[in-house]
């Protein structure tokens, strides 16, 4: 454990006597890691029918379950779809559903929701420094994203048979004993390091609102960040690629068939983007666009700032603006975690690049096929053509 996360660790634990509550764990890879075994799944889990949410559980089954598990070797443990909406999650997803749903919310809470994909990384590292480190120089700064924005359902895409075991005296779970004592890790680390945290607290999540506390936008603030729909196939393809949880050994045009089909994890974009569409007048809920923030970014962080109320000057946005670009964010090599690569397939990160690749817009000009891009087209005419949303697809 570095210098820094231990004077984390030392400083949230004096802070937690004080308040006589828990704080964040000093250690939260972005990576996807193997906790210990969660609790075992009981036969009332099994034939669980109907969620804290309102939606029905089905289990994948048959020749369904079997294509999925081919083409997504990290997906072993099975799979569940929620309907409405065709939201897909690995089975693990029923332990904690009704947790996420009924997640206590603070006043201060700051939520950051997005479709996989959408520049979640960026958005978590922009809006925590916003608000807890301005001047930029705030030590805290130097521990891993994860550690400082809780991903607040990471525990549902632990469980597989493709990722390495995360050790009792390994840094993470050390930290989170130490943070959350007395707690038991098979309840969920990261749910639990999220309900830990010291206020103001900012979450990440990509979750739909619809599996999210009902009292979410009447309670804390919500920044929703969407992509255009062709940058984030190609993004999310790299990503189910490199991440031993996902592993996808599939096709490119078999890929943005599950994509076109809403049937890859976290579900359909279309549906979730509308939810947030929807609430998009909500004065708890600002949305923004990927693109944007690349193209006219001290203009969103202005808007940010405003919505955020950090009352932060012309010169700080500058200076987050820089330290919070791509090319800046990508050479600081403490955002991941340590010992990330074991949850890399790294034969894949070493040909086409790792976690943070290019960060562009229109990274998927040159990737298409003129019929896949005819049918993507398509899609997003029938499923957003409704909305008022003029995707930007360039730079």
């Amino acid at each position: 454990m570095n210098d820094t996360v231990t004077s984390w660790c030392e400083s949230t634990t004096q802070q937690q006597h004080r308040s006589s509550r828990t704080s964040i764990p000093p250690y939260v890879p972005t990576t996807i890691i193997l906790l210990p075994a969660t609790k075992p799944t009981m036969c009332s889990d099994l034939t669980t029918t109907s969620l804290a949410s309102g939606h029905e559980v089905t289990h994948l089954e048959g020749e369904e379950l079997a294509r999925q598990e081919k083409d997504w070797e990290g997906y072993t443990e099975g799979l569940v779809r929620l309907t409405p909406g065709r939201w897909l999650f690995p089975t693990t997803f029923i332990q904690y559903a009704d947790k996420y749903y009924h997640f206590k919310l603070h006043e201060k809470d700051v939520l950051l929701v997005t479709y996989p994909k959408c520049g979640t990384t960026w958005l978590q590292e922009v809006v925590w420094t916003m608000r807890n480190n301005p001047n930029l120089d705030n030590p805290m700064a130097k521990a891993p994203v994860n550690a400082r924005v809780s991903f607040i359902e990471m525990d549902t895409l632990l469980k597989s048979k493709k990722l390495p075991e995360i050790k009792p005296d390994h840094p993470l779970m050390k930290g989170f004993q130490m943070m959350c004592p007395g707690s038991d890790p098979a309840d969920g680390v990261f749910l639990q390091m999220a309900e830990c945290a010291p206020d103001p607290r900012t979450i990440k999540t990509h979750l739909s609102l619809s599996l999210l506390p009902q009292n979410l936008l009447d309670t804390s603030k919500v920044v929703y960040m969407a992509r255009n729909p062709k940058d984030i196939i190609v993004s999310f393809f790299h990503h189910s690629r490199i991440f031993k949880n996902h592993n996808y050994t599939g096709t490119f045009d078999d890929f943005v068939q599950y994509f076109l089909d809403d049937d890859f994890i976290y579900g359909p974009y279309w549906l979730h983007l509308k939810e947030a569409w929807k609430q998009r007048n909500h004065p708890n809920l600002h949305f923004m666009f990927f693109e944007d923030l690349k193209n006219n970014n001290m203009e969103e962080l202005n808007k940010l700032n405003n919505f955020l109320n950090t009352k932060l000057t012309e010169e700080q946005l500058k200076n987050i603006s820089h330290y919070t670009s791509f090319s800046e964010m990508k050479a600081r090599g403490n955002l991941l975690g340590d010992g990330a690569n074991m949850f890399f397939n790294l034969d894949i990160t070493n040909k086409d690049g790792g976690f943070f690749r290019k960060g562009e817009v229109g990274s998927w000009k040159g990737k298409y096929t003129t019929e896949q891009e005819h049918k993507i087209d398509q899609w997003i005419k029938k499923n957003l053509g409704d909305l008022d949303i003029n995707f930007k697809y360039s730079k």
